[in-house]
């Protein structure tokens, strides 16, 4: 081989030795689930007497069309009445206002206590909002339900238990998927999640590792918020930042994988995508942020580590874009002197292994979920192909974190659909949403061209990969382009304006 392609195949194994290390701690968090145990399970199943006061956040921006939905959910759980408020925090700048206030109205007059909070400037976005309500609050747990949530009547009866422990800050439960089966975009989201919150989280609990608070779903301790220096909102991903601190004050976390409160998951690519822009930026900045914090830290090493993997690990998206650039031309550099056979094997064992310990890291997670659980992992090859495919629109949200200001808390559009057919509604979209798209088809006709190149060159192991990277950008560009239709907010005919 020439030097340039000498250069280039270097650089393409040392693309793979970097992904391979955030692979190996999959299959680490994995161990850790399958191998430790925890003192034992927090109390619960009954609320303690006499029950703590518990205030109910509900964050709300331009959340016409599932506000109400979320405020009957939440006037139907279970907890002592007399111990127990609602806050609307509602930061919105549409018929979000006036809905949410009519509905907080009807609400009080059935007896519930529930107040409505409304700001002039959003300073500080969301975390700006449970700051504001935080400081109004009568509770000493502080539960936190996004716009799209709907949490089980028996959801604070299951979880506050766990606070009997002094040391408990903060009460994770998993968040389950009203709308599952709405399209595959909603079901590869789940299959994703479900990873994230059986194995990432349970793994990290049962080792006693730090974990994090997602923002909803979970209750805290108002006395952990306080001494870890409160909501701030200077990261995009204020719940990260919080759960790093608090942890680091000396709270303990509890994770409780069989309390689940469903949530809505977002059906649109364009929609989607801006979710994970926002997660990938945020916990970069909280990287930055806490890191040091947690390398100097008093605790075992182990800790440190999977610590530092937890919070760089949207470097991922670096890697899998540079290997995007570099897996064509490191494969014509080696077919072409036809001498590189030993190498193409090195791929093969590599993709290989990565292929097993992704079927046994979801496979794991949705057994633990029950079901046909193995009926849901014909989406894998989709799911992967899903996530080469948002490399672009992460790997700018990482660039973003490390070069620019914090940004704007952009919210993810919410249309209140349980099943395929419902209605959904949309806006424009900004000029970088338009032009992703098109970077991410030429990516896809890119790899359109690597897998005839690979099957004429007779490298037919190549193809199978080299087909997943194909379908993955091909459909984040042409899903992200598809149009949107706009519907009111009861989903009965078009209207201007909506959830924005």
């Amino acid at each position: 081989m020439s030097s340039p392609d000498v250069l280039v195949v270097g650089l393409y194994f040392a693309v793979l030795v970097g992904l391979s290390v955030y692979g190996a701690h999959r299959g680490y968090l994995l161990y850790l689930y399958t191998n430790s145990r925890l003192p034992g399970p927090p109390p619960r199943g009954r609320t303690p007497a006499p029950a703590p006061r518990l205030t109910v956040q509900l964050p709300v921006f331009n959340e016409a069309y599932v506000v109400e939905r979320l405020l009957a959910a939440v006037a139907r759980l279970r907890y002592p009445r007399e111990r127990f408020e609602v806050q609307v925090l509602d930061d919105s700048t549409d018929e979000t206002r006036s809905i949410a206030r009519r509905a907080v109205e009807r609400w009080r007059a059935r007896g519930l206590a529930i107040s409505y909070h409304s700001r002039a400037v959003r300073t500080g976005f969301k975390a700006g909002a449970l700051a504001e309500g935080l400081r109004l609050a009568g509770g000493e747990l502080i539960a936190v339900f996004d716009a799209d949530f709907i949490p089980p009547p028996d959801f604070l009866e299951r979880a506050v238990g766990a606070f009997a422990d002094p040391r408990v800050g903060m009460v994770q439960a998993r968040w389950g998927h009203a709308n599952r089966r709405y399209s595959l975009l909603t079901r590869l989201q789940a299959l994703l999640l479900d990873g994230h919150f059986v194995l990432e989280h349970g793994g990290r609990h049962r080792g006693g590792c730090f974990f994090n608070f997602n923002g909803a779903a979970g209750i805290w301790r108002r006395a952990a918020i306080e001494s870890a220096g409160g909501w701030q909102h200077d990261t995009l991903t204020e719940d990260l930042d919080l759960s790093y601190r608090a942890q680091l004050a000396g709270w303990r976390f509890v994770f409780l994988p069989d309390v689940v409160a469903p949530a809505e998951l977002p059906v649109e690519m364009s929609a989607f995508k801006s979710q994970q822009h926002r997660w990938a930026k945020g916990s970069i900045q909280t990287c930055r942020k806490v890191l040091p914090a947690v390398l100097r830290a008093d605790v075992p090493w182990r800790v440190k580590a999977e610590a530092f993997l937890h919070l760089t690990a949207n470097f991922n998206y670096l890697l899998v874009l540079a290997l995007c650039v570099l897996i064509v031309p490191a494969l014509v550099a080696r077919t072409a002197t036809g001498g590189a056979q030993g190498l193409l094997l090195v791929d093969a064992a590599v993709f290989g292994l990565a292929a097993v310990s992704i079927v046994t890291f979801y496979g794991v997670s949705q057994r633990a979920i029950g079901g046909r659980w193995w009926a849901r992992l014909r989406d894998l090859p989709a799911m992967v192909a899903l996530g080469l495919g948002l490399s672009v629109n992460n790997a700018v949200a990482v660039i973003e974190a490390l070069s620019g200001p914090t940004g704007e808390f952009r919210r993810t559009p919410k249309y209140g659909v349980r099943s395929q057919g419902d209605p959904i509604a949309g806006g424009g979209r900004r000029r970088g949403e338009r032009l992703q798209p098109l970077i991410e088809i030429a990516f896809g006709a890119y790899f359109t061209l690597a897998v005839g190149y690979a099957a004429a060159a007779g490298v037919y192991g190549a193809v199978p990969v080299l087909a997943l990277f194909q379908a993955g950008f091909l459909y984040a560009g042409f899903a992200s382009r598809a149009p949107r239709y706009e519907t009111g907010p009861a989903g009965d005919g078009p209207a201007g304006g909506g959830a924005q």
